[in-house]
């Protein structure tokens, strides 16, 4: 075998020096070879297999989610340094070692990329994969664009020790210098295991592809051996075991051209830095559209059910709105749309689901996505309809005092715009904790089926009159189960209609566009983690 690698090598050089005249190839025909080299990655075989296995090469990522021809690739010829284990041999290296980095454009709009190569080396990440990826990152920040991470790897490069493990800190002092800075994206399109997993759930967003992407910490043959638990990849870190159970990832995609399609028209919500506004597009939608449907979408019966989606898709412009973690903790809808054009950020509890009830895991959400919305210049939409925070055991034990107040902490915290509408009740303590006016909102709206109050009409009922309750329950309504205990003391702004409720919107945004606001100087808050 070795002979033959040495005949072919000595072919390869007589190739060269043939086309060449039979002298020495010239330094450009050397950079063109080593071009070449780089765009093939690992081989023709291993292109094909990822081509078998659904997924796309990382080039082939990269030219799919940059506009056409826009894309600048950065240390094309950079290649590992390691030598031990026979690393130093030339088959062992390739240009570009096993990630294809650099700049390129989504409609129109500047953002830095990084895209892990499964087909060199199985994406594993040496010291100059990391060099690579902290390139981008650095520029990122300095110049003021997003960084999106395309991850398909399948860990540390064992052969390097410790010089990869020093990479992923590096990688990781990224994330979190930019966090705040500029958005931060991760694409997970296949394997990410051990520490390579914390460099995702540091950005702003971790996307998934179905059925060919994982996260975990340990895989499942670690797994069985410390705990006995028989368990897939599938089961232990896939898409669906991310975007519905742990909150780990955002949301999941079809395939990879699906997830990439997606991810550009997301970009589109985003602004390139926090420097920059929320970003406004041309818009067709009317501003003083009405909305004459919104009379009626609540249910005359307050224990009804309705959607808190048809709600936010009927004031959005043309009806878009795209949901961050629509399978996870479905009582509250977080997300992006378009009001007049601009970026806003919607926040609302969910009826349909646990009847609007604030928990933990909603809690975190909503939290997390405020503090986004915040860093970012993204005004905030609250559409509320509270009946109080889940009781029971289950969540005092797991926290929810301490996971509650992040959600509390987040919408008082924030500086940007923020708009509440109290679409029916409006309950206890969660009633302050979705954006009241008592936290600095700048424009608080109720519905003429808002209800305002410290509790429902039953309990309050029965702690008040204790066993006289025959007709108080209908005095109680009369007294608490509308807006106008709220309206009367200036906590909302003013009870509108709810057809009117895009125009209203619109119109504050226009006004509070040049909102200033500061929270008094810290060197950082210490939210309740």
């Amino acid at each position: 075998m070795a002979a033959l690698r040495l005949l072919r090598r000595a072919a390869g050089r007589t190739l060269c020096r043939a086309a060449s005249g039979g002298r020495p190839p010239s330094v450009p025909e050397r950079i063109e070879e080593k071009r070449r080299a780089a765009l093939l990655g690992g081989g023709r075989g291993r292109i094909d297999a990822q081509h078998k296995r659904g997924k796309l090469t990382a080039r082939e990522r990269v030219l799919l989610l940059l506009d056409p021809d826009s894309f600048d690739e950065y240390d094309m010829f950079v290649e590992h340094r390691c030598s031990d284990f026979g690393m130093d041999s030339d088959k062992n290296k390739y240009p570009g070692d096993s990630v294809v980095t650099g700049r390129g454009r989504i409609n129109g709009r500047l953002a830095y990329v990084f895209s892990q190569d499964f087909t060199v080396f199985g994406g594993s990440l040496s010291g100059a994969h990391a060099q690579k990826i902290c390139k981008v990152m650095d520029q990122a920040a300095m110049v003021g664009a997003p960084v999106i991470g395309l991850n398909d790897s399948g860990g540390a490069r064992i052969q390097e020790g410790v010089e990869s493990l020093a990479g992923y800190a590096d990688i990781f002092l990224r994330n979190v210098l930019c966090s705040g800075v500029v958005p931060q994206i991760s694409l997970i399109m296949g394997p990410c295991a051990g520490g390579a997993v914390y460099s995702p759930a540091l950005t702003d967003f971790t996307f998934m592809v179905k059925d060919t992407s994982y996260l975990f910490i340990t895989g499942p043959d670690v797994v069985k051996s410390v705990t006995n638990e028989d368990v897939t990849q599938e089961q232990l870190g896939g898409a669906k075991t991310h975007t519905a159970v742990s909150g780990v990832a955002h949301r999941a995609f079809e395939n990879d051209i699906d997830a990439l399609l997606n991810l550009r028209e997301f970009f589109n919500y985003l602004p390139l830095s926090n420097r920059d506004p929320a970003p406004v597009c041309e818009c067709h939608d009317p501003s003083d559209r009405l909305v004459p449907e919104l009379d009626t979408v609540v249910p005359t019966e307050s224990t009804k059910a309705y959607d808190m989606l048809d709600i936010i898709h009927s004031i959005t412009d043309e009806r878009e709105f795209f949901e961050i973690m629509p399978s996870y903790a479905r009582n509250i809808v977080v997300g992006f749309a378009r009001m007049n054009g601009r970026t806003v950020g919607i926040v609302g509890n969910q009826p349909k689901v646990a009847s609007g009830c604030l928990d933990i895991n909603s809690s975190v959400k909503g939290a997390r996505f405020v503090r986004f919305c915040d860093a970012f210049n993204i005004p905030l939409i609250t559409f509320v309809d509270v009946p109080g925070f889940l009781p029971g055991t289950a969540q005092e034990y797991g926290g929810i005092i301490r996971h509650g107040a992040k959600l509390l902490f987040a919408f008082a915290e924030a500086t940007v715009p923020k708009i509440t509408i109290i679409t029916r009740k409006a309950y206890g303590g969660a009633y302050d904790v979705m954006s009241s006016k008592h936290l600095r909102g700048d424009a608080n709206y109720a519905w003429p089926t808002a209800e305002v109050a410290v509790m429902g009409a039953k309990g309050a009922v029965q702690i008040i009159f204790r066993g006289k309750e025959a007709d108080a329950e209908a005095e109680y309504v009369d007294k608490f189960a509308n807006p106008f205990p709220a309206a009367v003391r200036g906590f909302v702004d003013d009870i509108i209609q709810p057809s009117s409720t895009r125009m209203r919107i619109c119109h504050d945004l226009d006004v509070l566009a040049s909102k200033t606001q500061s929270n008094p100087w810290k060197k950082h808050a210490n939210i309740p983690l």
